[in-house]
């Protein structure tokens, strides 16, 4: 059985990163989008994707980017993974996947539709909560039975959305995500990690990948 990977978002500086890739994590995100409290500048963020080690993903975090904007800003960083949020369409993620990795990122709200991730056959797909003016961060759980009903149409599925080191193990058994996405979860205040909260969000999702009620195939 594959172990679920995590995704640790919202790094602003080195050591949070370096504490995060020392536990194991295997994506750390990187937002670029202004309206985000945990908004950091491209320079900031390249010093530290050089600071951590080749086998972490960087992840630049994109609201209604360009893809223009996108390639300039993954040039200026670094970052090979690119999680585009808001109404990217299906045509600028197509040509993005040529680049890049990417997931496209959907929230659970009332107009959520699981079968809407196959028009994205080039993406990963990450399945948040929704928040009316804030992208990802907000600490709100998403709609885990629309997003195990998700799974079942895309090659790679993340979990994000209010997951704690007391809820994600009932998460993966309930969702059996390739991949669970924690941010505001870990810290003590928007973008500062709490360091022992990483540290038991990590073991719980380690427990939960040895359970033997792990649904993923």
């Amino acid at each position: 059985m594959t172990p679920v990977q995590i995704k640790i978002c919202g790094i602003t500086n080195v050591k949070d990163a370096e504490v995060c890739a020392q536990l194991g994590a295997n994506m750390l995100g990187f937002n670029f989008y202004l309206g985000s409290p945990r908004y950091i500048e491209p320079k900031s963020a390249r010093r530290i994707i050089e600071a951590i080690p080749h086998g972490v993903c960087p992840v630049g975090v994109f609201v209604n980017s360009s893809a223009e904007e996108i390639r300039n800003t993954a040039d200026a960083t670094g970052v090979q993974c690119v999680q585009l949020h808001g109404q990217t369409s299906p045509d600028i993620c197509r040509e993005l996947a040529s680049e890049f990795r990417v997931i496209r990122a959907f929230s659970t709200d009332f107009q959520f539709r699981p079968e809407e991730v196959t028009r994205f056959t080039d993406c990963d797909v990450l399945v948040d909560a929704h928040h009316p003016n804030l992208r990802g961060g907000t600490g709100l759980t998403c709609d885990w039975q629309g997003a195990r009903r998700a799974r079942s149409f895309t090659r790679f599925l993340i979990l994000s959305g209010g997951l704690t080191e007391r809820n994600v193990g009932h998460a993966i058994t309930t969702v059996a995500p390739h991949a669970v996405d924690v941010c505001s979860g870990v810290e003590s205040a928007p973008g500062a990690k709490n360091h022992r909260a990483l540290k038991n969000f990590v073991t719980a999702v380690r427990t939960a990948n040895s359970s033997p009620n792990d649904l993923r195939s």
